[in-house]
Order: structure tokens, then sequence, then C-alpha cells
């Protein structure tokens, strides 16, 4: 044997060795379809199987017997009666005799829903041209700089005329200076892998390397990627690691018995979503995962993964059926933990700038930080907390407001015990739960000052932040997975001005530091006045590095305006207001912003100075210092 057909061999034998042992990270190559020679080479993993067979249109779907290596468990053919855009499946027979077609684990292309069959692609090897972004990313700190992402349902932004969404060609088109416009740092995708029934939103799914066709090309996603880097846009997508679908044709018991599902029934069936969870401690299943998020990071470029449903990963209790304790007696699920901390070091220790980030809603288990410490090493955390407390706050009338001062409060005592996103996500919006703007108190236009008001604080408050789609101009109707949006909303003079303050907060959060250089320590906020409740007024400062360098925020949650309003400030001398919420530009009635002013020697508080000024009703007002005396407090 010639020595390069040794070299791999042992490759091969080397890459089904660490499939088994759960250490192999790139599977898709030792596993799924390859062109080799003239044709093409199947494997599959169906270790219980007692036969396997390739079928697809180029073999008017009859059997092609392929060969089990017994060590493995992987089937193996080699035909070159084949060619690339031939659709294909594996007829398995089980481990009790019954004959069913599955799909393709590994494989990177499928048909258009509701079929499923995987196609034969080739990816073309594309020449990037976004190393000048990779480089920076690689030198920054995702901590200490700004990051507010737009949160997206690919295929419902925007449809064309004829009902058909937009494809990532058109996204690319439209989606890439739109965000420039609207001065967002980054956006992020609901889950872009394929999936069968767009009712899921994607959070269902059967092809774990395969972006859905319904969404276009990969290569249309590639270059999507790289038109964002190149306008200083990170991508970021969601990923499924913990659940898929239950489709009897897709990856539930592929060879008839608990493959990649848990062999507890309890524990494989995921009754709150109808689908089936993977066995998190199956070194076949690591791979396969880890696998998945590798070629999601190297093939596309993008700079981020949202693991979904992570609380569902690492609770055996999360669920809505019955349950079983761990070996401790607790309702640890110790295969989900340990998964999440060998998924994060994996990702971290070959990619350190992609950002690991976790949609968990318990404050049980440390999610961010070090894997060291106990942590599950993720980047940034949802704090969902937050959203809930600051949406039942906005959405009750104001005279109830004094009495629940501690639901816009109370994140103040526990804001640095995670890396924290602050999330207005998709699932405010749907099922019932009206849209923001729909959210608020009272008539349309108090509605759009309470919204306004809600962005302020959200943007001012220490944490990254998330907005969903069209959310940004108050859109009235709840979102819809297969319509776009509602963009003839912005015919509506309030709704256009509502967009036009988006977009200016955005930029205003990214050229202000002290909402973001000092945000992983305490030093980023000093509470000004917390217990305001009689008047509902909120008041804190932002601050940055620098000792001048620092906001005052005041949110006025009433719809009475506070003329001649008392607060402490820490230094003497003159602040500027340099944000209203109620200015006309913005959809209020103030023609000009409040006059300078100048601070007097009165004790407030803690503060040996005071200024006064005018809180809009329903109002969010930020002052920065002007001229000021550090010298003393």
């Amino acid at each position: 044997m010639r020595k390069k057909e040794q070299e791999e061999m042992q490759q091969f034998d080397d890459a089904k060795r660490t499939f088994l042992s759960g250490e192999n990270f790139y599977a898709q190559h030792l596993l799924g379809a390859h062109r080799t020679g003239n044709g093409y080479v199947f494997r599959v993993w169906a270790p219980n199987a007692r036969a396997v067979f390739l079928v697809g249109d180029f073999n008017d779907w009859q059997g092609l017997p392929m060969e089990k290596d017994d060590a493995s468990g992987i089937w193996q053919v080699y035909t070159d009666i084949v060619n690339e855009g031939d659709l294909y499946k594996f007829k398995v027979r089980q481990a009790n005799g019954r004959e069913i077609l599955k799909i393709d684990p590994f494989a990177v292309r499928f048909e258009k829903r509701p079929d499923d069959a995987a196609e034969l692609y080739n990816f073309p090897e594309k020449k990037w041209r976004d190393g000048l972004w990779r480089g920076r990313s690689k030198r920054s700190n995702a901590f200490k700089r700004p990051l507010n992402i737009y949160e997206m349902h690919a295929s419902s932004w925007k449809h064309h005329e004829d009902g058909t969404p937009f494809s990532f060609a058109d996204l690319k088109n439209e989606l890439v200076p739109y965000l420039v416009e609207m001065n967002y740092t980054h956006v992020e995708f609901m889950p872009l892998m394929e999936h069968p029934l767009g009712r899921s939103w994607g959070y269902q799914l059967i092809g774990y390397f395969a972006m859905s066709s319904y969404y276009g090309t990969p290569e249309e996603f590639q270059d999507f990627v790289e038109a964002c880097h190149l306008n200083n846009i990170g991508v970021f997508v969601d990923w499924v690691p913990g659940h898929y679908c239950i489709n009897d044709d897709t990856l539930p018991y592929y060879d008839g018995t608990p493959q990649f599902e848990y062999a507890d029934p309890d524990r494989a069936k995921n009754n709150r979503w109808g689908s089936i969870n993977f066995d998190l401690g199956k070194p076949q299943v690591q791979s396969f995962l880890i696998s998945s998020a590798m070629f999601w990071i190297e093939m596309f470029h993008i700079d981020g993964i949202r693991v979904d449903a992570v609380s569902s990963m690492i609770y055996r209790d999360y669920d809505d059926g019955p349950w079983t304790p761990n070996h401790e007696g607790g309702n640890r699920n110790f295969e989900g933990y340990y998964f999440l901390q060998k998924l994060n070091a994996v990702i971290k220790l070959a990619h350190p700038n992609v950002l690991m980030i976790a949609e968990e809603s318990s404050s049980e288990t440390p999610v961010t930080g070090m894997i060291e410490s106990g942590s599950l090493g993720f980047d940034f955390k949802w704090n969902m907390g937050w959203m809930n407390d600051v949406l039942r706050f906005y959405e009750m009338d104001p005279v109830h407001r004094k009495d629940n001062f501690n639901l816009i409060t109370f994140s103040f005592m526990y804001m640095m015990q995670e890396n924290f996103i602050l999330p207005l996500s998709h699932d405010e919006v749907v099922h019932g739960k009206k849209s923001l703007m729909h959210k608020m108190w009272g008539d349309r236009y108090k509605q759009f000052a309470q919204l306004r008001n809600l962005y302020t604080y959200f943007m001012m408050h220490p944490g990254k932040k998330l907005l969903f789609m069209g959310s940004e101009w108050g859109q009235f109707l709840e979102w819809k997975f297969d319509e776009g949006l509602e963009w003839n909303d912005l015919n509506d003079p309030l709704n256009h001005s509502m967009q036009r303050f988006t977009s200016e907060l955005n930029d205003f959060y990214k050229n202000q530091t002290a909402l973001w250089e000092l945000e992983d320590s305490y030093d980023t906020i000093e509470i000004i006045d917390a217990d305001n409740t009689s008047e509902s007024i909120l008041s804190f400062m932002r601050k940055g590095k620098r000792k001048k360098d620092f906001l005052i925020v005041i949110l006025n949650m009433t719809p009475i305006e506070r003329n001649d309003f008392h607060i402490g400030v820490p230094y003497s001398g003159t602040y500027k207001e340099v944000w209203n919420t109620e200015m006309k530009e913005f959809g209020g009635t103030w023609t000009k912003h409040n006059v300078d002013c100048q601070s007097e020697p009165i004790k407030f508080k803690e503060y040996d100075q005071l200024i006064k000024t005018t809180v809009p009703a329903l109002g969010a007002i930020v002052l920065k210092p002007e001229s000021i005396n550090t010298r003393k407090k």
C-alpha cells in the first residue's frame, strides 16, 4: 500500500475513533456525502440497524446496499451513478426489522419544505473579504464595547409583492443598509438551520449542517455575512442543541433504538415543545453537535451563537412531564451541564472572539464566566427576569407604579452576577402577549411616549441590548411568522418619528462611552434616587473611565410633568441636557431642550450639590456635565 493511502486510512480510523469518543469536532468530514474520484461516498452512523440502503432519484429510490463497519456502527457505500443536485435518503432496516426512509443527519442541503430529502451539494470555495473586521474582533474586548442587537426572523422581515419572503440575496441589498441606518452593531437570526415547519420558527431542527433552503442558498448567506462585516455589523445565529424535530423520518430513534436521544423515554420526550431531547452525555452526540456549531462558525464567519433553551438542558425537572432525580437525588442534568461546559471550552479554544450566548431563565446555575469556577462558560446570558419585570411595569396604569417600583429597580441588585444581555425579544410579541407598543398604557400618544421612555431605560441600564424587528418603530400588531412586517406603518408620522428616535438612541448609545466602557463592574453605575416612589421617578448615573465622563439619567413614569425637579449631582458646575424623549422630532411636543443646569451647594441625599430641571410627562432625559469642578465632590 502506498504511503498516501496509508495516511488516508490512518486519518479515517482517527476520525472514527474520535467520533466515538466525543472528540471529533469536524464529524461532517467523516459522515454524510462526499465527492471522491468520479463519484460520491456516503456514510451514516446507525449502530443498531440491521441494514442500510442508499436511495435517491438517481436509482428510482431503489436500495443500494451499504456496508457496516462493526467497530464504529458506520455504514458506507461508494457510487458513481450520482451527480450534484441529486436527491437522496437512507433506507434503514431498524433493529426491530421495520424499514423506514431517514434523512442524512449530516446533509448540507435539503429540498424545500415540506419535503426533506437531502440534496448532493458542494460548497464553492469562497474568497472572503472580511479580514479587517475579523482582525478587529480578535483585538477588541466585547465586554467593554457597545453591543446592540437587532433580532430577526429571516423570512418575515419583508415579503415581495407576490407574497414570497426575501432571500438572503434580497436581505443583503436591503437589510444591511437598514442596519447601518438604524445604528445597530449586530444582527441576530432565529435558527437558520433546516426545519420542516415554519410555525416552529426554526426551533425544531432536522438539519444541523444545512441552512434552510427556504431562505436561499448557503452562498447567499455567506455573501450576506461578508456584507455585514464590511459595514461593521456582526452576525449572530440561534442554535438548538437541546432538542430536535419529532418527525419519524428525521433523527428520532434513527436505527430503531435510542440513538441520538436518551434511553429513558421520560428524558427523551420533550412534552413542552413536542420534540425529542438529545442524549447530551453520549459521546457521538457530542461530536455531532459541537461539529455543527464549528461548521456554522467557520463556514459562515458568524460572530456568535445564541444557545436556545439552556434551562431545559441543565434541569431534569424543567419539562412538564414526569422526571427522575439524578444519582445525587437532585434535579441537575449532569449530562447537559457538562456538555455545555465542553461546548464552550472547545469553541473558545478554537475561536476566542466568537461570542457564546445563553437563553437561560433560572438563577440557580452560574452561566457566564470561567468554567473553572463552576460556570457553564458562556460569554453572555439573556436577562429574562429583567425583561419580565420591566414589561409588567410598563403595562400597568401609572397610578399603580408607585406601589410596584421594585419591578424596575430590583435588577440593580443582581445586574453584575452575570454578563447580561437585556432582551426585548420575539417571545414577548406573539401568542396574544401584544406588541411592545400595544403593551403600553393609555391612548396612542401616551403609548408612544412610554415606548420612548422604555427604550431609554433599556439603553441606559447596564447590560448589552437586543430588540426584535418591528419594535423599532412601534409596530402595533403582533409579529406573524408567515407575513412581512407592517412597513406601511411608517406612513404614519408617529411611527416614522419612533423609528427616527430608535436610530438616534442607538447612535447615542454607540457614542457614549459611559454606557459600556465599565459595564463589567459596579463602577459603571451610581444610583442617585431609586426611592422616589411618590413621584415615580428613577434617577441614576452611568460612568466611564474618566472622572468627567458620566451621564445622569432621569425617568418619569407618570403622565405628570415635573417642573423644578430637584436632583443631586456629584460635582459643582454646569450640566447640559443631551437627550429628551419628548422632542418634537421624536413624536413629542417639545421644540427645544431644557436650559443648562447650574448646580447649587444644597444637600440632596449624600450629594452636596443639587440641580433643578423639568422632566416631561412619561418622558426621560439625560444630562451630561458641561463644565464641572471634579477636585471636590
